[in-house]
Protein backbone atom coordinates (compact mmCIF):
# COMPACT_ATOMS: atom_id res chain seq x y z
CA UNK A 1 0.00 0.00 0.00
CA UNK A 2 1.28 3.62 -0.91
CA UNK A 3 2.11 5.08 2.20
CA UNK A 4 -0.53 7.86 2.82
CA UNK A 5 1.36 9.95 5.00
CA UNK A 6 4.28 10.40 7.40
CA UNK A 7 3.76 12.47 10.15
CA UNK A 8 7.79 13.70 10.03
CA UNK A 9 8.84 15.42 6.82
CA UNK A 10 11.83 13.65 5.22
CA UNK A 11 13.35 16.79 3.87
CA UNK A 12 13.27 18.77 6.82
CA UNK A 13 14.00 15.95 9.21
CA UNK A 14 17.23 15.10 7.06
CA UNK A 15 18.57 18.93 6.95
CA UNK A 16 18.42 18.63 10.81
CA UNK A 17 20.34 15.31 10.98
CA UNK A 18 22.54 16.81 8.68
CA UNK A 19 23.38 20.20 10.50
CA UNK A 20 23.94 17.68 13.65
CA UNK A 21 27.51 16.73 12.01
CA UNK A 22 29.01 20.56 10.92
CA UNK A 23 32.23 21.24 12.19
CA UNK A 24 32.93 24.15 14.49
CA UNK A 25 35.97 24.87 12.94
CA UNK A 26 35.35 26.37 9.33
CA UNK A 27 39.10 25.85 8.45
CA UNK A 28 39.45 22.71 9.41
CA UNK A 29 38.77 21.13 6.31
CA UNK A 30 39.30 16.95 6.84
CA UNK A 31 37.16 17.20 9.31
CA UNK A 32 34.50 19.27 7.18
CA UNK A 33 34.59 16.40 4.33
CA UNK A 34 34.41 13.45 7.28
CA UNK A 35 31.44 15.18 8.79
CA UNK A 36 29.88 15.41 5.19
CA UNK A 37 30.29 11.97 4.55
CA UNK A 38 29.03 11.46 8.28
CA UNK A 39 26.07 13.73 7.52
CA UNK A 40 25.03 12.26 4.40
CA UNK A 41 25.39 8.16 5.78
CA UNK A 42 22.97 9.98 8.76
CA UNK A 43 20.16 11.40 6.04
CA UNK A 44 20.11 8.37 4.01
CA UNK A 45 19.46 6.20 7.52
CA UNK A 46 16.86 9.01 8.53
CA UNK A 47 14.99 8.56 5.04
CA UNK A 48 15.28 5.05 5.83
CA UNK A 49 13.63 4.57 8.97
CA UNK A 50 10.89 7.19 8.46
CA UNK A 51 9.75 5.55 4.78
CA UNK A 52 9.79 2.10 7.07
CA UNK A 53 7.35 3.59 9.85
CA UNK A 54 3.92 2.84 8.27
CA UNK A 55 1.55 6.06 9.52
CA UNK A 56 -1.83 5.62 11.33
CA UNK A 57 -3.51 5.66 8.38
CA UNK A 58 -1.96 3.02 6.86
CA UNK A 59 -2.36 1.20 9.89
CA UNK A 60 -5.91 1.59 10.17
CA UNK A 61 -6.69 0.63 6.78
CA UNK A 62 -5.11 -2.45 7.10
CA UNK A 63 -7.28 -3.16 9.83
CA UNK A 64 -10.39 -2.42 8.39
CA UNK A 65 -9.36 -4.46 5.13
CA UNK A 66 -8.98 -7.39 7.69
CA UNK A 67 -12.30 -7.04 8.85
CA UNK A 68 -12.46 -4.72 11.42
CA UNK A 69 -14.90 -2.76 12.74
CA UNK A 70 -15.92 0.72 14.06
CA UNK A 71 -15.28 0.69 18.12
CA UNK A 72 -15.46 4.15 19.91
CA UNK A 73 -13.43 2.24 23.26
CA UNK A 74 -10.72 1.71 21.24
CA UNK A 75 -10.27 5.56 20.88
CA UNK A 76 -8.39 7.87 23.02
CA UNK A 77 -11.88 10.10 24.73
CA UNK A 78 -12.35 13.39 23.54
CA UNK A 79 -12.34 14.72 26.96
CA UNK A 80 -8.93 13.39 27.78
CA UNK A 81 -7.87 16.59 25.35
CA UNK A 82 -7.77 18.87 28.91
CA UNK A 83 -5.76 16.75 30.68
CA UNK A 84 -2.22 17.54 29.07
CA UNK A 85 -0.49 20.30 30.14
CA UNK A 86 2.97 19.34 28.91
CA UNK A 87 4.33 19.92 25.61
CA UNK A 88 5.35 16.28 25.82
CA UNK A 89 2.06 15.28 26.61
CA UNK A 90 0.77 17.34 24.19
CA UNK A 91 2.58 16.08 21.43
CA UNK A 92 2.33 12.38 22.26
CA UNK A 93 -1.43 12.83 22.01
CA UNK A 94 -1.59 14.73 19.16
CA UNK A 95 -0.36 11.89 17.17
CA UNK A 96 -2.98 9.98 19.80
CA UNK A 97 -5.84 11.82 18.30
CA UNK A 98 -4.27 12.01 14.55
CA UNK A 99 -4.31 7.93 14.48
CA UNK A 100 -7.75 8.39 15.93
CA UNK A 101 -8.98 11.18 13.63
CA UNK A 102 -8.45 8.64 10.80
CA UNK A 103 -9.67 5.65 12.29
CA UNK A 104 -12.94 7.79 12.48
CA UNK A 105 -12.29 9.18 8.89
CA UNK A 106 -11.93 5.74 7.43
CA UNK A 107 -15.05 4.27 9.15
CA UNK A 108 -17.44 6.98 7.96
CA UNK A 109 -17.59 8.54 10.86
CA UNK A 110 -18.33 11.79 10.13
CA UNK A 111 -19.34 13.34 13.52
CA UNK A 112 -16.65 11.80 15.54
CA UNK A 113 -13.78 13.16 12.54
CA UNK A 114 -15.21 16.35 13.64
CA UNK A 115 -14.77 15.85 17.41
CA UNK A 116 -11.43 14.95 17.00
CA UNK A 117 -9.99 17.02 14.45
CA UNK A 118 -10.81 19.24 17.26
CA UNK A 119 -8.83 17.94 20.17
CA UNK A 120 -6.16 18.17 17.09
CA UNK A 121 -6.62 21.52 16.93
CA UNK A 122 -6.64 22.28 20.50
CA UNK A 123 -3.04 20.11 21.01
CA UNK A 124 -1.72 22.14 18.20
CA UNK A 125 -2.88 25.28 18.91
CA UNK A 126 -1.42 24.64 22.24
CA UNK A 127 1.98 23.58 20.98
CA UNK A 128 1.93 27.03 18.90
CA UNK A 129 1.25 25.29 15.54
CA UNK A 130 -1.68 27.93 14.58
CA UNK A 131 -4.38 26.99 11.80
CA UNK A 132 -3.34 23.62 10.74
CA UNK A 133 -6.06 21.80 12.26
CA UNK A 134 -9.08 24.88 11.99
CA UNK A 135 -12.41 25.79 10.80
CA UNK A 136 -10.98 25.69 7.66
CA UNK A 137 -9.56 21.79 7.82
CA UNK A 138 -12.76 20.99 9.06
CA UNK A 139 -14.89 22.35 6.05
CA UNK A 140 -12.84 20.36 3.71
CA UNK A 141 -13.06 17.40 5.49
CA UNK A 142 -16.48 17.51 5.70
CA UNK A 143 -16.80 18.38 1.97
CA UNK A 144 -15.13 15.29 1.34
CA UNK A 145 -16.79 12.75 4.08
CA UNK A 146 -17.40 10.37 0.77
CA UNK A 147 -14.23 10.60 -0.67
CA UNK A 148 -11.68 9.04 1.60
CA UNK A 149 -8.68 9.35 -0.68
CA UNK A 150 -9.61 13.01 -0.15
CA UNK A 151 -9.99 12.81 3.63
CA UNK A 152 -6.84 11.36 4.05
CA UNK A 153 -4.85 13.73 2.10
CA UNK A 154 -6.21 16.37 4.08
CA UNK A 155 -4.82 14.91 7.28
CA UNK A 156 -1.54 14.33 5.70
CA UNK A 157 -1.08 17.90 4.45
CA UNK A 158 -2.11 19.03 8.74
CA UNK A 159 0.70 16.97 9.75
CA UNK A 160 3.02 17.37 7.29
CA UNK A 161 2.61 21.61 7.93
CA UNK A 162 2.72 20.83 11.52
CA UNK A 163 5.81 18.61 11.17
CA UNK A 164 7.83 21.74 9.31
CA UNK A 165 5.89 24.21 11.83
CA UNK A 166 7.65 22.45 14.51
CA UNK A 167 11.20 21.79 12.52
CA UNK A 168 11.47 25.01 11.11
CA UNK A 169 11.27 26.56 14.88
CA UNK A 170 13.60 24.38 16.23
CA UNK A 171 11.75 21.71 17.83
CA UNK A 172 12.30 18.41 16.11
CA UNK A 173 12.00 16.24 19.52
CA UNK A 174 8.17 17.47 19.70
CA UNK A 175 7.68 15.96 15.76
CA UNK A 176 9.40 13.11 16.87
CA UNK A 177 6.91 12.62 20.14
CA UNK A 178 3.97 12.89 17.31
CA UNK A 179 5.28 9.93 15.72
CA UNK A 180 5.51 8.02 18.73
CA UNK A 181 2.41 8.66 20.21
CA UNK A 182 0.64 7.90 16.53
CA UNK A 183 2.58 4.30 16.60
CA UNK A 184 1.39 3.34 20.06
CA UNK A 185 -2.05 4.42 19.11
CA UNK A 186 -2.13 2.50 15.83
CA UNK A 187 -0.27 -0.63 17.79
CA UNK A 188 -3.09 -0.59 20.87
CA UNK A 189 -5.99 -0.35 18.15
CA UNK A 190 -4.57 -3.28 16.62
CA UNK A 191 -3.94 -5.31 19.55
CA UNK A 192 -7.53 -4.48 20.01
CA UNK A 193 -8.72 -5.12 16.66
CA UNK A 194 -6.87 -8.83 17.19
CA UNK A 195 -8.35 -9.95 20.27
CA UNK A 196 -12.10 -9.30 19.48
CA UNK A 197 -12.30 -10.70 16.00
CA UNK A 198 -9.69 -13.17 16.15
CA UNK A 199 -8.14 -12.36 12.74
CA UNK A 200 -4.92 -14.43 12.48
CA UNK A 201 -3.95 -11.88 9.37
CA UNK A 202 -4.32 -9.27 12.35
CA UNK A 203 -2.71 -11.29 14.89
CA UNK A 204 0.05 -11.42 11.90
CA UNK A 205 0.68 -8.24 11.18
CA UNK A 206 1.19 -7.16 15.16
CA UNK A 207 4.17 -9.60 15.55
CA UNK A 208 5.40 -8.28 12.10
CA UNK A 209 5.94 -4.49 13.76
CA UNK A 210 8.75 -5.44 15.72
CA UNK A 211 10.78 -3.57 12.19
CA UNK A 212 8.98 -0.88 12.16
CA UNK A 213 9.11 -0.81 16.05
CA UNK A 214 12.84 -0.89 15.69
CA UNK A 215 13.18 1.72 13.10
CA UNK A 216 11.05 4.32 15.61
CA UNK A 217 13.58 3.39 18.22
CA UNK A 218 15.75 4.63 15.64
CA UNK A 219 14.16 7.57 14.88
CA UNK A 220 13.99 8.42 19.03
CA UNK A 221 17.64 7.89 18.92
CA UNK A 222 18.80 10.13 16.97
CA UNK A 223 16.70 12.61 19.37
CA UNK A 224 17.50 11.27 23.09
CA UNK A 225 20.57 13.13 23.98
CA UNK A 226 18.24 16.70 23.09
CA UNK A 227 15.46 15.33 25.29
CA UNK A 228 14.64 13.84 28.29
CA UNK A 229 11.27 13.70 27.14
CA UNK A 230 12.17 11.37 24.15
CA UNK A 231 14.63 9.87 26.10
CA UNK A 232 11.83 8.78 28.50
CA UNK A 233 9.52 7.33 25.23
CA UNK A 234 12.82 5.33 23.91
CA UNK A 235 13.06 3.75 27.02
CA UNK A 236 9.42 2.45 27.17
CA UNK A 237 10.15 1.51 23.77
CA UNK A 238 12.81 -0.43 24.51
CA UNK A 239 10.70 -2.41 26.77
CA UNK A 240 8.50 -3.16 23.99
CA UNK A 241 10.76 -4.76 21.90
CA UNK A 242 12.21 -7.19 24.26
CA UNK A 243 8.29 -8.34 24.54
CA UNK A 244 8.21 -8.62 21.27
CA UNK A 245 11.35 -10.32 20.89
CA UNK A 246 10.66 -13.16 23.50
CA UNK A 247 6.72 -13.60 21.62
CA UNK A 248 8.96 -13.45 18.31
CA UNK A 249 11.44 -15.94 19.01
CA UNK A 250 8.46 -18.84 19.06
CA UNK A 251 6.11 -17.87 16.83
CA UNK A 252 5.85 -19.84 13.54
CA UNK A 253 5.55 -18.94 9.80
CA UNK A 254 3.32 -20.63 7.84
CA UNK A 255 5.07 -21.25 4.60
CA UNK A 256 2.19 -22.79 2.75
CA UNK A 257 0.30 -20.10 2.52
CA UNK A 258 0.02 -17.48 -0.61
CA UNK A 259 1.05 -15.06 1.47
CA UNK A 260 3.26 -16.16 4.77
CA UNK A 261 1.41 -15.17 7.73
CA UNK A 262 3.17 -15.24 11.11
CA UNK A 263 1.33 -17.29 13.47
CA UNK A 264 1.54 -16.07 17.15
CA UNK A 265 -0.31 -17.97 20.12
CA UNK A 266 -3.11 -16.13 22.34
CA UNK A 267 -0.74 -15.98 24.78
CA UNK A 268 2.10 -14.20 22.59
CA UNK A 269 -0.30 -11.88 21.52
CA UNK A 270 -1.54 -10.53 24.81
CA UNK A 271 2.58 -10.42 25.96
CA UNK A 272 2.36 -7.53 23.38
CA UNK A 273 -1.25 -6.49 23.88
CA UNK A 274 -0.32 -5.63 27.53
CA UNK A 275 2.99 -3.57 27.16
CA UNK A 276 1.66 -1.96 24.19
CA UNK A 277 -1.45 -1.02 25.87
CA UNK A 278 0.48 -0.03 29.27
CA UNK A 279 2.78 2.43 27.17
CA UNK A 280 -0.43 4.15 25.75
CA UNK A 281 -2.47 4.37 28.67
CA UNK A 282 0.25 6.22 30.36
CA UNK A 283 0.29 8.41 27.35
CA UNK A 284 -3.60 9.08 27.34
CA UNK A 285 -3.65 9.34 31.33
Amino acid sequence: MKKAFNYISIFSFTLLISSCGSSADDGDIVSNDTSAVKSEQRSSQAKTVLNSIPSPVETVALLKSAGAKYNAQYLNPIENVSKYSTAAAKALNLGVYGCDLSFTSIFDQTQESMLYLRCANTLSNELGIMGVFDENTSARLEANQNDKDSLLSIISQSFFTADTYLNNNGQPGISTLIVAGGWIEGLSIATKVAADTKKEEVASQIIQQKKSLENLITLLELQAAESDDVKKMLAQLLDLKKVFEAAGATAATDSTATNQVVKITPEQLKLISDKANEIRNKIIK
